[in-house]
């Protein structure tokens, strides 16, 4: 099968029109929080927080025997969001800067969901068999319940975003400005933090915890080159976000023996490495060659004098 043979199947195939509805929302989701880590400078913590979310996953497993995805999504949120507690308790009360605790967090935590992984597959419990499909992604498990779960947790968390779009804009560009105006700065950061945390563990199943991090920062990575607008850049994101899904699902079931996960991340970043070289003000391209312009430019007039 051929890529255009790929676009045909999305309407007419069970399988690859699920699973393209499911990497496109979570594109989507990623490319909209991710906005929000990028320009709070907190491109580690989506790192840490995919790797801390891995334990939740296998407690809930071991608390319910089911792999329902509400099941482990809630407990890898739960594991998630007190990962992140962690990080800003330790930052905050200790002497140890923000990447020593986020460094902390994810060793600890990823160290802990391994040794979990590792009882669990000695269990003889045939259910048990597929929870390591979170490490590396696996879209193609990805069915319709799955989609219409991450449809629901993802509409929820931009219905917050739209709503509190100007509290957590200046909450990401001046929060000391913020506090001043009344607003309460450590709740809107916990608030926003856990929209975050919600769009990393929807994408577990999908990229994996070890690629989820990328999954949320390079469509917003490479949207920040286009635009000094925030509402523009989360908008360019959403949209890079769910190319790089659909592109990744197409080019992933167009040659055998592709994991949908990886593609998804490799697209995404060739989308930054382009915004890198050829975006209008910031491309690296445009900017060497405005300079060699300018140069020109100023050459011939001093030639002509």
């Amino acid at each position: 099968m051929n890529v255009f043979d790929y676009f045909g199947l999305l309407i007419n195939d069970y399988t690859i029109r699920t699973i393209s509805m499911g990497t496109v929302i979570m594109g989507i989701v990623c490319g909209i929080l991710g906005s929000f880590a990028v320009l709070r400078r907190q491109s580690l913590l989506g790192d840490a927080v995919s790797h801390a979310s891995l334990p939740g996953i296998a407690i809930a497993f071991l608390i319910t025997g089911s792999k329902e995805p509400l099941v482990l999504f809630i407990g890898a949120a739960l594991s998630g969001l007190i990962g992140t507690l962690w990080i800003m308790g330790i930052a905050s009360k200790t002497h140890l800067k923000p990447d020593t605790a986020l460094g902390i967090i994810l060793s600890v935590f990823f160290g802990f969901g391994m040794l979990l992984l590792t009882l669990i597959q000695k269990m003889p419990n045939a259910n048990q068999a597929g929870l390591d499909k979170f490490l590396f992604g696996q879209a193609a498990t990805l069915i319709v319940k799955d989609v219409y779960l991450l449809a629901a947790a993802g509409g929820i968390s931009v219905a917050i975003v739209i709503i509190f779009h100007k509290e957590f804009k200046i909450l990401s560009f001046d929060p000391q400005y913020a506090k001043t105006l009344g607003f309460n700065i450590t709740l809107l950061d916990i608030v926003l933090t856990s929209l975050i945390v919600i769009a990393i563990v929807i994408g577990l199943q999908t990229v994996g915890v070890v690629l989820m991090s990328a999954m949320l920062l390079a469509p917003a990575a490479a949207a920040r080159q286009w635009t000094n607008r925030l509402g523009t850049m989360i908008i360019l994101s959403a949209l890079f976000g769910a190319f790089s899904g659909l592109a990744g699902t197409a080019v992933s079931a167009s040659m055998s023996n592709l994991s949908t996960g990886p593609v998804i991340v490799l697209i995404a970043s060739v989308l930054v490495l382009l915004s890198f070289l050829f975006a209008p003000d910031r491309g690296l391209i445009i900017r060497l060659f405005r300079h060699w312009k300018n140069r020109n430019f100023l050459k011939n007039e001093f030639s002509a004098n």
